[in-house]
């Protein structure tokens, strides 16, 4: 459904697609839109957490890439299974952008590192959603994780 702020919200049975412009604005309220969600379905608040985190990181690659205002899609659900090795309850979180040329760059950093200033976000998507991986699409590219439940 449209919202005021100008993004579109569509649920689903187990979570909800997101069409939105990277603002701050749409940003939080997309972090709110993830603890709703995961909430009313019966996430624990570690798993409602780190979906946020995920899906903060993947927003803050994608206006690296594309700058304010990127067009995205993000999407969340709750799922039973996971990918490959990974089963269980947990949390699907995906994120598309038009740039399918500017893929997420690993920058070898450590998660510790106490001079660093930048650059722990896909260390921390790593740790959090293990296996997450980058998928063309013919408009860009989506970004998949599944973040399992601990």
């Amino acid at each position: 459904m449209p919202h005021s702020l100008g993004w579109y919200h569509t649920p689903t049975p187990s979570g909800f697609v997101l069409h939105l412009t990277a603002t701050p604005d749409h940003l939080r309220a997309t972090r709110t839109l993830i603890a709703k969600t995961l909430a009313d379905a019966g996430v624990g608040q570690d798993l409602v957490h780190s979906a946020q985190l995920v899906m903060s990181e993947l927003c803050g690659n994608a206006v690296r890439a594309g700058g304010d205002f990127v067009p995205l899609v993000a999407e969340v659900r709750v799922t039973s299974s996971g990918c490959g090795e990974d089963a269980g309850r947990g949390v699907r979180v995906r994120l598309h952008d038009p740039y399918r040329r500017m893929l997420p760059v690993r920058g070898g950093l450590r998660l510790d590192d106490p001079e660093a200033e930048s650059g722990r976000g896909l260390p921390l998507v790593d740790l959090l959603a293990p296996g997450w991986r980058v998928t063309g699409t013919p408009v860009g590219k989506q970004v998949r994780c599944w973040i399992p439940a601990q």
